[in-house]
């Protein structure tokens, strides 16, 4: 959330009546010090008491020349002085009141997610997956305590909590109750562990991926309660590797997975109970014939995977199918099972 046109319009008022002021102290100091005859900190002082209007008497009797300059340090001084102090007041007043109601908004809009995913983390990692998440138009919250990381986020526009994630306020405040999955994706292994701990503790049934900087730590995470791990240096590598040894699979994969310009994508839905799908097999549901899409495999509900599955191959309520087609396609295909 930036800043808007009217606080920057405060601040240069501000700096612009600092300058008068200081304009002001300047010509009197001098003045006196000209046509009073007296030392630079004896006059420096002079103007201040006189602008201050505290009440003190003179340093010494003045002559009609030092009467005027006394009167514009009255007019002018005190004018500036009074307005130099409401336009303080007013950034700080608006500048917290600004704070408040743009903190109010972004809870009404937390507490209005549902089916969403909570990021723990916007370090690099955190923020490529929220990066990904919003251009699959998919309601999230990020909660990250770091300063760095809230300025960010700020300038990306994310939702976040401003909270240690590693505590079960935290979770709570980000609708851990109502959310679809959660990230850990903090840089302390230590810390994701905790946070899929509370997690679990608080909703056993929510999914949790976790990243872990070292790959001895992937057990502990998945004790811990996590769904799945992914160590992204381990990752990073084994891709690195892959594009040197099949660089057309990687290529391919990628226009697939990458919401590439083709506008081909490999995408998996969810067979619901009460999908016209549901008993039918792979030949009669005539996916590939209606939206022209590839049956790449059929995850059953017990975990099983059935690769490239053969046209007698039975779909039931619970299975999630993995396909591969036109994006327009798998929209209208995934409205159509479910």
């Amino acid at each position: 959330m930036s800043t808007p046109f009217y606080g920057h319009m405060d601040y240069y008022k501000l700096k612009l009546s600092l300058f008068f002021l200081f304009i002001t102290i300047t010509f009197g100091t001098v003045g006196y010090v000209a046509f009073e005859g007296m030392t630079p900190f004896d006059a420096f002082y002079m103007v201040l008491i006189t602008i201050s209007t505290v009440g003190f008497g003179e340093i010494k009797p003045l002559s009609e020349v030092g009467r005027g300059i006394t009167l514009v340090i009255i007019v002018s001084g005190i004018s500036l002085l009074t307005y130099t102090l409401s336009q303080v007041a007013t950034i700080l007043v608006e500048g917290e009141l600004r704070k408040i109601l743009g903190r109010r908004k972004l809870e009404k809009q937390i507490a209005a997610l549902k089916n969403h995913y909570i990021i723990c983390g916007y370090g690099r990692i955190g923020q490529i997956i929220v990066k990904e998440l919003r251009a699959a138009n998919m309601p999230l919250v990020v909660v990250e305590q770091s300063q760095v990381g809230v300025d960010q986020l700020e300038s990306d526009g994310v939702l976040y909590l401003v909270m240690d994630a590693t505590s079960d306020d935290a979770l709570i405040a980000a609708g851990l109750d109502k959310a679809k999955g959660l990230v850990t994706a903090v840089s302390s292994d230590a810390d994701n562990v905790f946070i899929a701990l509370s997690a679990k503790g608080l909703r056993p049934d929510i999914f949790i991926l976790a990243r872990a900087s070292d790959a001895k730590n992937e057990r502990k995470l998945l004790r811990a309660g996590a769904s799945r791990v992914v160590c992204p240096y381990d990752m990073g590598g084994r891709r690195m590797a892959e594009i040197l040894e099949k660089p057309t699979v990687v290529d391919f994969l990628d226009q697939t997975m990458m919401r590439s310009d083709l506008g081909l994508q490999m995408e998996e839905a969810v067979i619901s109970d009460g999908s016209e799908l549901t008993g039918k097999t792979v030949m009669s549901s005539n996916l590939r014939q209606d939206f022209g899409v590839i049956i790449v495999a059929i995850k059953r509900r017990n975990g099983d995977m059935v690769f490239n599955p053969g046209p007698q191959e039975i779909f039931n309520a619970g299975d999630v199918i993995v396909v591969i087609g036109k994006r327009a396609e798998l929209q209208r295909m995934t409205e159509a099972i479910s």
